[in-house]
């Protein structure tokens, strides 16, 4: 059977998509390992292998149900203007952070995520006075940069997903510590997990999402007080 031609995404979208991707992008998501240091010092995350089932899962159980299901939601939302329906999602990701240096992260990248797109050409000015005004978070204030973009939403939520993916598997190679060759191999896994996990996200509904991860929690919550770390959260 033959398939329709697909459009291809416009360069400056596509670039655009890449930008936001990137560990260069000045947002701080270098600095923070979401509790896999602490999994380093207390459960046994010694090895390539353990390390990469440990982000593995991660994807799968609370980037994919959470971070990924609000993207899907408020990429449509900021393009359409539906600043009740991106607070909601915003309180949502507020209120399902499980500890104190999550969701510290979560805002401290959205407000700077925030600072970015003040400077940066094509920007909705009006979107991002509305943005201010409700303290984003980070996917939320992703999902407001990528709706400048002519990308469609999956193509925004892999962008999102391999950044993450990046940024993690750098924290691996610092904490573990492992070798870069071990990093490609990680990434590499990654990336086969995360366009699965990117539908995953898109069919689940409202109440379908969770960010329930009761040991990453907890080993969050311990990394607050670790007494040696490279990784503020």
């Amino acid at each position: 059977m033959l398939h329709p031609p697909v459009e291809p995404l416009p360069a400056s979208s596509l670039l655009q998509l890449i930008w936001l991707a990137s560990p260069a992008l000045p947002v701080g998501g270098f600095s923070y390992s979401e509790g896999l240091e602490a999994g380093v010092d207390r459960a046994g995350v010694a090895t390539e292998s353990i390390a990469c089932d440990w982000l593995t899962d991660q994807l799968k159980l609370t980037l994919a149900r959470g971070d990924l299901a609000v993207l899907a939601q408020a990429i449509p939302a900021w393009r359409q203007g539906d600043l009740l329906r991106i607070q909601a999602l915003n309180d949502w990701v507020l209120q399902t952070r499980e500890s104190s240096e999550l969701r510290l992260q979560a805002e401290q990248m959205g407000r700077s995520l925030l600072e970015w797109l003040r400077n940066h050409d094509g920007a909705n000015a009006e979107h991002i006075e509305a943005c201010v005004q409700m303290q984003p978070t980070y996917p939320v204030a992703f999902a407001l940069a990528a709706s400048q973009t002519m990308a469609g939403v999956r193509d925004c939520l892999l962008a999102y997903a391999f950044g993450w993916a990046e940024n993690m598997t750098q924290a691996a190679l610092k904490s573990v510590p492992l070798g870069q060759s071990a990093g490609q191999r990680i990434l590499a896994r990654l990336s086969r997990d995360i366009p699965p996990a990117v539908e995953s996200a898109l069919q689940l509904a409202d109440g379908d999402w969770q960010a329930f991860a009761p040991m990453l929690a907890i080993l969050s919550s311990q990394h607050e007080t670790q007494y040696s770390r490279l990784f503020r959260s």
